[in-house]
């Protein structure tokens, strides 16, 4: 079993920063994509990044290019997500999800991932 572990919401201005992070457990794979969502109130999950985790290539929607950056540290089975120059419509619930039959590219739908986190809520305020 794979567990996903997030932490780093929380409350921020808008213009603000915030650090997610998202700590593997388990068993745990040699090359799969991990990848960040989020679900803000009344509207359905949508994909925001990926990366895949031995090659480290990255892909955003285009709603956060430019603004969040994603990472991993590929020794702490960690994946990291940055979140700059925010705004109030960032404000929702963010999960990691880890695609473990996904070596290469990514996927922007949810269904692909099998492993998700309990996910974090991320408030911007105006």
């Amino acid at each position: 079993q794979v567990q996903l572990v997030e932490s780093g919401g929380g409350l921020v201005q808008a213009g603000g920063s915030l650090r997610l992070s998202c700590a593997v457990a388990g068993r745990t794979f040699s090359s799969y994509t991990m990848g960040w969502f989020r679900q803000a109130p009344g509207k359905e999950r949508e994909f925001v990044a990926a990366i895949n985790w031995s090659g480290g290539r990255t892909y955003y929607a285009d709603s956060v290019k430019g603004r969040f950056t994603i990472s991993r540290d590929y020794a702490k089975k960690t994946a990291y997500f940055q979140l700059n120059s925010l705004k109030a419509e960032d404000t929702a619930v963010y999960y990691c999800a880890a695609d473990v039959d996904r070596q290469f590219g990514s996927s922007s739908a949810a269904y692909d991932y099998d492993y998700w986190g309990q996910g974090t809520q991320v408030t911007v305020s105006t």
